[in-house]
């Protein structure tokens, strides 16, 4: 029984963790009219502006000044003006290992679940006891969750941004 609850208690930590390292949603939305926010943008990071006419250009992100953004696309570098930029956005960081942590966490949680609730197993199942099964569904529901977590995507786009 005490597998079972270090089991849980290790995938609600890693879950509370990966909760409380994801950024509230409103933080986005303030101060985007703000043109010194792409200061903050680091050279050769990915983004996205697109013209006031909807003409979007994607490459990384050179320099910035009070009069225009330069951005390196995939055939040349382009210097676009401020007055003609209707938005800003940056591609964010993947977070994959965050997402593998708080997948495998919650594998092993269930996995351990799973294993627990085998109660027709007491005198043992196959010749495996009950911790034993309770220790490899862990271990399977760790992995697996492991897994989806790596590969759900992250990151995405972000604004930084918008013209009033």
């Amino acid at each position: 029984m005490n597998l079972v609850k270090s089991s849980l208690c290790l995938g609600l930590v890693v879950l509370a963790l990966g909760i409380a390292t994801r950024p509230t949603l409103g933080d986005d939305d303030k101060n985007q009219a703000n043109w010194d926010k792409l200061k903050q943008l680091s050279a050769g990071q990915e983004v996205e502006v697109v013209e006031n006419d909807a003409k979007s250009n994607r490459g990384d992100f050179r320099s910035v000044t009070d009069e225009a953004i330069v951005v390196a696309t995939a055939t040349d570098e382009k210097n676009i003006s401020r007055q003609s930029v209707a938005r800003v956005s940056s591609k964010g960081k993947p977070h994959r290992m965050r997402n593998a942590l708080i997948g495998a966490g919650i594998g092993a949680g269930a996995g351990a679940g799973i294993g627990a609730a085998t109660a027709g197993c007491t005198s043992g199942c196959f010749g495996f006891t009950r911790g034993n099964v309770m220790g490899a569904l862990s271990a399977v529901g760790g992995i697996v969750g492991a897994i989806i977590g790596a590969v759900i995507p992250s990151g995405g786009w972000h604004e930084v941004y918008r013209a009033r």
